[in-house]
């Protein structure tokens, strides 16, 4: 595919400006009001506050949580995470939950504005959006209109890299600014070595603790996004962590203790998370939501490959578009969840702002480009039922600056498209967990079908389907 501007996509743009920025003063005028008396404003107590804690690079099979009740291999066989098991007896594990992308930062930006990558990240003219995704209806927007009593943090690894967008201009109240990897322990900084503070996990804890706190106190609803730079590369652990995990015997799928270590000292700040939620009784108006921002990788440096793939039974990881890349652990725990419940409804991080906003009772029409939808029926229906998307199928694409590569969810069968070969893989997600078998040529009404649907949305949205390298605006 080609692009070239023209007058009548410019004017498009425009006019989404100006809608947004239409949109934005009703909810200034609704927000007025609420403040001045003329509308009573919802009472703090029965406002709920929302915690996402977005993890970097966790696996599906990345905890000892068993995604699968019938299937042990959908857990580690090694690493040891009993606060990730307990938030998940308090509330509703999404066995099929998927990142919006297989990277970090499409994810970070996706779940912002409830937008699919195609739409932003790997758009055919990139800097056109930027000045758009800055104005664009997001988390923190949303909510203020919904009561402009919320406060909004985020803390962590920010990552919206290529027009460095900060929190703050995105409307957050509290953040560390525009972070990255780097201020994490990047890949290529040293490790694997012991921390008094590994990957950050205390210093964001500590942040997040107080922010709970302070607003629970004043009686401010919140939300608060707390995005781990674990289990990203470098590795960082503490000494008595590596000391009990040696002491037991190595994993075949996962054999690498100092890894083990890392995912075990994320795995205590969740529960110091969980904890102050159970001191201050915050469970009957606080959600907290847990996901990774794409699959575990394949391979880790230093260390000999597994015997058996790190992500299985999943196929491939991080970087590919096969399960193993964007299918990730999904918690959400909160009011009106039934306590270890399952849901096995598809979902994505891109439902995320448009569930908020259902909970929180913002009052305006969302976006009709909103490409997620939203879970709240899920959550107080034991997690049975649909989620309603401006489609009935969930896709995924990246070109821009990586290998030009789509998938397309629908039902229970998956495609993948290769552009650069133009191959076209099917499979059958509910017979075949691993994409074994390629059912393309044995079902070609079905992949014709997919396909079309896929490459009508990507060309409704604008995706490259190049592969290019582009600079920053």
């Amino acid at each position: 595919m080609t692009y070239l501007p023209n007058h009548r996509n410019i004017l498009s743009a425009k006019l989404v400006t100006y809608r947004a920025l239409r949109k934005w003063m009703a909810g200034l005028f609704f927000a007025l009001c609420t403040f001045t008396g003329l509308e009573a404003a919802p009472a703090a107590d029965h406002t709920p506050n929302f915690i996402l804690v977005l993890t970097d690079d966790q696996s599906w099979v990345g905890t000892s949580l068993q995604m699968l009740e019938d299937h042990p291999e959908t857990r580690s066989d090694f690493y040891r995470t009993p606060q990730v098991e307990r938030l998940a007896a308090k509330g509703m594990r999404f066995t099929q939950g998927y990142a919006p992308a297989a990277s970090c930062c499409p994810t970070r930006r996706a779940i912002q504005t409830g937008l699919m990558p195609a739409r932003h990240e790997y758009h055919r003219n990139r800097s056109q959006w930027t000045d758009w995704y800055r104005q664009q209806l997001n988390i923190p927007r949303m909510l203020k209109i919904a009561n402009p009593r919320y406060e909004c943090a985020h803390f962590g690894k920010w990552d919206h890299r290529y027009d460095q967008i900060s929190p703050h201009q995105q409307g957050y109240d509290h953040s560390d600014g525009t972070t990255g990897n780097a201020h994490g322990g990047a890949k290529g900084s040293g490790g694997p070595a012991a921390s008094r503070d590994p990957k950050r996990v205390d210093t964001l804890t500590d942040q997040a603790l107080h922010f709970m706190q302070r607003n629970h106190a004043q009686k401010s609803p919140f939300f608060l996004q707390i995005s781990h730079y674990a289990v990203h590369l470098d590795i960082y652990y503490r000494e008595e962590t590596l000391a009990q995990i040696r002491k037991r015997p190595l994993g075949t799928k996962h054999p690498t203790p100092t890894f083990a270590a890392m995912t075990e000292d994320l795995d205590t700040s969740i529960g110091r998370i969980v904890d102050l939620m159970d001191a201050l009784n915050l469970w009957n108006n606080t959600y907290l939501i847990l996901m990774s921002d794409n699959g575990g990788r394949n391979t880790l440096p230093g260390t000999p490959p597994p015997t058996i793939p790190r992500n299985h039974p999943l196929r491939d990881g991080k970087h590919s578009f096969y399960e193993g890349g964007i299918r990730v652990p999904f918690i959400v725990a909160g009011p009106q969840i039934k306590a270890n419940s399952v849901s096995h409804v598809p979902i994505t991080g891109l439902d995320i702002l448009p569930t908020l906003a259902d909970l929180a009772g913002y009052p305006l029409p969302l976006p009709k480009t909103l490409d997620g939808g939203s879970l709240s029926s899920l959550l107080k229906t034991e997690g049975l039922g649909q989620v309603t998307r401006n489609r009935p199928y969930l896709v995924f694409h990246q070109a821009v600056d990586r290998r030009p590569t789509s998938a397309i969810r629908w039902g229970a069968f998956k495609l993948v498209k290769h552009w650069e070969t133009a191959k076209l893989e099917l499979f059958n997600l509910r017979e075949d967990l691993s994409e074994n078998r390629d059912l393309s040529t044995t079902m070609p009404e079905r992949t014709k079908r997919m396909e079309e649907a896929l490459l009508q949305c990507l060309e409704e949205v604008g995706a490259e389907t190049r592969r290019t390298v582009r600079k920053r605006p």
